[in-house]
C-alpha cells in the first residue's frame, strides 16, 4: 500500500503494469475464443452458430475472423463478423477500407489462369474432383472473359449438405417435392437437348404468370448459351420471393458430417424434427437458440448501444449469430413463430436464401441492367449536388394490419428512423486526421441531424394492407410522388441506401452500376457475394441500421461537411460501378449458373463418380 501513497515513479510503473496485464489477459481470452472457433470446438463452448460447417475450411487464403484486437488499430474483430470499436483507436472505417482493398487484390492475383490451375485449386478447396463438364465450363469462362474463376464457394456451401445424402434418396425426395403446390421444374433429358419446363403449377393461370414475372424466361435465357454442354438434370424452382426450406440444425449437421466423412446419413435414424420456428436452424446454445424454445417476437430486445461495423458481411447476416435480425427483418418479423423445419434435405432452387434455409439460389436476371446510359440522370460524382442519404420505395416486405408487427420490418424501420425528430442520437464523428481517436461519439439532436442528412421516404400509396390500415399508415408518413429511386432527383444524390423488400433487393444491381455510393443492408447473402468485396465496392450495413449514420457521417463529414472523406466515398462508388460492369455481366451469371448445374447434376446422380471430371 505504501507504493500508492505518492505520485512518484513506482505508482506510475505499477499502474502501467496493471493496464498491460489487463490488456494481455483480455487478448488472451479473445484469442482462446478465436482458437475454439477455428478448431471446430465452438459447439463445446455453447456459443456455436448455425454455420459450423461454413468456416471456409477449403480456403486457407481467406482472412478468418480473429476475435483479437488488431495490434495496430486496437479495434476488436469478433468471429460473428462484427468489428467492435475501440474509442481510443483511429476511426475503424479507414482500416476496413484498406483491408478490403488488399483482400480484393489478393483475390484477383491468385485467380487461376489455366484449366490445369483451376482443377488444382478446385481440389485444394473442396477435396474432390471437379464435376463432369468442367472443361466445357472453363472454355466458356475463357471465351467470355469471366474473371475470378475460382470464387464459387457459395455453390459449395449450398450443395455440400446433399453430398451426405444418398442420391437415390434425394431423387425420391425430389419426386415428392414436385407435387408441392407452387413449384415448377426445369429439366434437360437424354431425349431433349435443350432446357424445358417439364412441370408447371397447380393453378397455371395464376402461378405461371407470376413465375414469368419473376424470371422464368430469364432463367432459360441465361442457360441458352450453354444448354448444349449441360448434362441431363431436373431442378425444382420456387416462384416466390423468399426461401421456403427451413433447415433443422441437427438434420443439416448430420448430412454435413456424413459429407465430410465421405458417407451417407441414415435417414431412418435422423432425430425427430422439433418445431421451434426459425430457431430450429440454429445450433443449441447459440445466440439464436440459447434455450430450446421458439424465438419470442412479442417482446423486442433493447437497442444496442455498442459501436460496431461489419467486417464479414456473410457472417453479419446470420440470425443465429445476431438474433436482433429476428426482430428487424421482414423475412422473420412477418411470422409469429416461423415455419416448421424440413424433416429431410430437399433440393429446391429459390431466388434468395438465408443461413437458416437450405434453398439453392441461382443468379437471377430480374431487374438486371448492363449499364446506365448518360440519359438516365446519373451525373458523375463531382456533379452530384445532394449529399443527403437517399432511399425511395414502397412499403413492401410484409402485410400490414393489426395482427402483424409491420412497424418493425426493415422498410418501416428505416423511414421511421430517418424521420424521427424526438430525442438525441450518439454519432461517431470523423476526425480531421486519419490517426485521430474515434472517441465514444457525440450526442446530437435528431431534429437537427435527420432533416440535414436523410432524404428517406415512401413513394406512391400504401400497399399490402387492410383498407383502414392503409389510411392509417398514410397519415403516419409522408408519401412522396416520386415513384422510384431512378429519376433525376435520385441521380443527384451521392449516397443511397439499399434495403430488402419482399425478398432480396433486385434494385442493387442498378444502384451499384450508378455513380453513387451504396450502403447495403440485407439479410440475404446473394450468389455474387464471394465474387465482390464489401468496403471496396459498397458499404455493408447491419439490418437494424445501428451503424448507418456512423458510416455515412464518416464519408459525408459533420453537419457542415467538414472532415469528410469524399475522396474515399468516390473511390468506392467508382470501384463498385466498375465491378458491376466487369463482374456482373450476363456472361458472369451464365458462367455461375453453368457451374451450379454441373455440380447439382452430379450430386443428384446415382453415379457421382462417373459425373466427375478426372484428368
Amino acid at each position: 500500500m505504501q507504493l500508492f501513497r505518492g505520485r512518484g515513479f513506482r505508482r506510475k510503473f505499477i499502474l502501467v503494469l496493471a493496464i498491460f496485464v489487463g490488456f494481455y489477459l483480455r487478448n488472451s481470452l479473445i484469442t482462446l475464443f478465436h482458437i475454439a472457433f477455428e478448431s471446430g470446438s465452438w459447439d463445446r463452448l455453447s456459443t456455436c452458430p448455425s454455420c459450423q460447417h461454413s468456416k471456409y475450411p477449403f480456403d486457407e487464403t481467406r482472412p478468418s475472423p480473429s476475435g483479437e484486437l488488431d495490434p495496430i488499430s486496437g479495434h476488436g474483430y469478433s468471429p460473428d463478423g462484427l468489428l467492435h470499436v475501440n474509442p481510443d483507436a483511429p476511426h475503424p472505417i479507414h482500416e476496413l477500407i484498406r483491408s478490403a482493398e488488399v483482400e480484393w487484390e489478393k483475390k484477383l492475383k491468385r485467380a487461376s489462369k489455366t484449366l490445369e490451375e483451376a482443377v488444382v485449386e478446385y481440389k485444394r478447396r473442396y477435396k474432390r474432383d471437379p464435376p463432369q463438364g468442367f472443361d466445357d465450363w472453363w472454355d466458356y469462362v475463357e471465351e467470355n472473359n469471366v474473371q475470378l474463376p475460382d470464387e464459387y464457394d457459395t455453390i459449395w456451401r449450398e450443395l455440400e449438405p446433399f453430398w451426405g445424402v444418398n442420391p437415390e434418396e434425394l431423387l425420391k425426395i425430389q419426386a415428392l417435392q414436385e407435387n408441392r403446390t407452387d413449384t415448377f421444374t426445369i429439366a434437360k433429358t437424354e431425349e431433349l437437348d435443350s432446357n424445358v419446363v417439364v412441370t408447371s403449377f397447380s393453378n397455371p393461370e395464376t402461378w405461371e404468370q407470376r413465375a414469368l414475372l419473376r424470371g422464368l424466361d430469364e432463367i432459360l435465357d441465361l442457360l441458352a448459351p450453354v444448354e448444349d454442354a449441360l448434362p441431363p438434370y431436373r431442378a425444382i424452382f420456387s416462384p416466390h420471393d423468399n426461401p421456403n426450406l427451413l433447415s433443422d440444425y441437427h438434420i443439416k449437421k448430420a448430412a454435413l458430417d456424413a459429407a465430410t466423412a465421405g458417407e451417407y446419413v441414415d435417414l431412418s435414424k435422423l432425430p425427430p424434427v422439433k418445431h421451434i420456428g426459425f430457431a430450429s436452424a440454429c445450433a443449441p446454445g447459440s445466440p439464436g437458440r440459447p434455450i430450446e424454445s421458439p424465438v419470442d417476437q412479442s417482446t423486442r430486445p433493447p437497442p444496442r448501444t455498442d459501436k460496431t461495423f461489419i467486417h464479414d458481411h456473410r457472417l453479419a447476416m446470420d440470425p443465429c449469430l445476431h438474433p436482433y435480425i429476428f426482430y428487424h427483418h421482414s423475412q422473420y418479423v412477418a411470422h409469429d413463430l416461423g415455419p416448421a423445419p424440413e424433416p429431410t434435405m430437399a433440393a429446391q432452387f429459390s431466388y434468395c436464401t438465408t443461413p437458416l434455409f437450405h434453398d439453392i439460389q441461382p443468379p437471377t436476371f430480374i431487374s438486371w441492367v448492363g449499364d446506365i446510359s448518360p440519359r438516365a440522370n446519373d451525373p458523375e460524382w463531382d456533379q452530384k449536388t445532394d449529399e443527403r442519404l437517399l432511399w425511395r420505395g414502397s412499403n413492401t416486405g410484409m402485410n400490414s394490419n393489426d395482427r402483424t408487427r409491420w412497424r418493425h420490418s426493415q422498410r418501416f424501420h428505416l423511414v421511421s428512423w430517418a424521420n424521427d425528430m424526438n430525442g438525441t442520437m450518439n454519432v461517431l464523428m470523423p476526425g480531421s486526421e486519419p490517426g485521430d481517436k474515434v472517441g465514444n461519439g457525440t450526442e446530437l439532436r435528431k431534429a437537427l441531424v435527420n432533416p440535414v442528412v436523410a432524404d428517406i421516404a415512401f413513394t406512391g400509396k400504401p400497399i399490402g394492407c387492410d383498407p383502414h390500415y392503409c389510411d392509417y399508415m398514410e397519415s403516419l408518413f409522408e408519401w412522396r410522388k416520386v415513384q422510384s429511386a431512378n429519376g433525376k432527383e435520385a441521380g443527384n444524390h451521392k449516397y443511397v441506401v439499399d434495403v430488402d423488400g419482399n425478398g432480396w433487393s433486385s434494385r442493387f444491381k442498378r444502384l451499384i452500376t450508378s455513380n453513387s455510393l451504396v450502403f447495403k443492408a440485407t439479410a440475404y447473402p446473394e450468389w455474387w457475394l464471394d465474387r465482390s468485396q464489401a468496403w471496396a465496392h459498397y458499404v455493408p450495413i447491419q439490418v437494424d441500421y445501428s451503424d448507418l449514420l456512423d458510416a455515412y457521417m464518416f464519408f459525408r463529414g459533420d453537419l457542415y461537411g467538414e472532415n469528410n472523406h469524399d475522396d474515399l466515398a468516390h473511390k468506392i462508388a467508382s470501384a463498385g460501378r466498375e465491378w458491376s460492369l466487369s463482374f456482373w455481366r450476363q456472361e458472369d451469371m451464365t458462367a455461375y449458373f453453368f457451374r451450379l448445374l454441373l455440380e447439382y447434376a452430379r450430386v443428384m446422380s446415382p453415379d457421382r463418380e462417373a459425373m466427375s471430371y478426372i484428368v
